[in-house]
């Protein structure tokens, strides 16, 4: 157990191309999953609350926020090779009772739920940026190679409708394979920038506030993000 990176340690590595493009592409599945598992347990819990059945229910929805929320910390630094500390406070000693008002009021818990919940649309919005950069970038770069296999052997630019620009060769081809350069050249950067922010993303909710730093003054510690330290 070690004491708390600073800022400047926090941000010192930017997110590699490819762990960026292996994070952004989880994030659709991660976040569909997420969503439905805590709406379906969330409703089920609060509408079925008043004959205590739904009770566990919420209790369920809570540590498994909790916990995917630790999962999500070891996705972003495995991937990402940025860590991000655990913001729980400690469990008082005692009964359960005691222990389950302490996650109900640590702030930590409800912005566990808020990033799966964000998750979802978050997810959705960078899984079609990345495939729509990459299917344009490496589409291009290759239609040399690949031209001659496309309906009537030819690639006819914007459409087989509406054919402003016709390529029925090698050479006519060309041009638009070193625009598919440029273009991967940017998507590569554009990789690396979503990724860069989605770790700000995720260090905002999944992290410690500043008001919590404050308060440790550190005291507070770096775990793995596997850490079963107040659970």
């Amino acid at each position: 157990m070690t004491a708390a990176p600073s800022g400047a340690d926090l941000d010192r590595t930017r997110p590699g191309f490819g762990g960026a493009l292996a994070y952004l592409l989880l994030n659709l599945p991660v976040g569909i999953a997420g969503f439905v598992f805590l709406v379906t347990l969330g409703s089920v819990g609060i509408s079925t609350a008043v004959i205590w059945v739904g009770v566990p229910v919420a209790a369920l929805a809570v540590l498994t926020a909790r916990g995917a929320a630790r999962l999500e910390r070891a996705r972003v630094y495995a991937l990402l090779d940025s860590h991000i500390p655990l913001p729980y406070r400690s469990l008082p000693e005692g009964g359960q009772r005691a222990r389950w008002m302490a996650r109900l009021r640590d702030a930590a818990t409800w912005r566990d739920i808020t990033y799966f919940l964000l998750l979802f649309p978050i997810g959705v919005a960078q899984f079609v940026v990345v495939v729509t950069a990459w299917s344009v970038s490496l589409g291009l770069a290759g239609l040399p190679l690949f031209y001659r296999y496309l309906p009537e052997g030819a690639y006819f630019f914007p459409s087989y409708d509406l054919r402003w620009i016709t390529v029925d060769s090698e050479l006519s081809a060309l041009p638009w394979s070193a625009l598919g350069v440029l273009f991967i050249a940017v998507s590569v950067a554009l990789t690396r920038g979503l990724a860069a922010g989605h770790v700000r993303f995720a260090r905002a909710l999944l992290g410690p506030t500043a008001k919590r730093v404050r308060e440790s003054e550190g005291s507070l510690t770096w775990t793995s993000p596997m850490s079963p330290v107040a659970g």
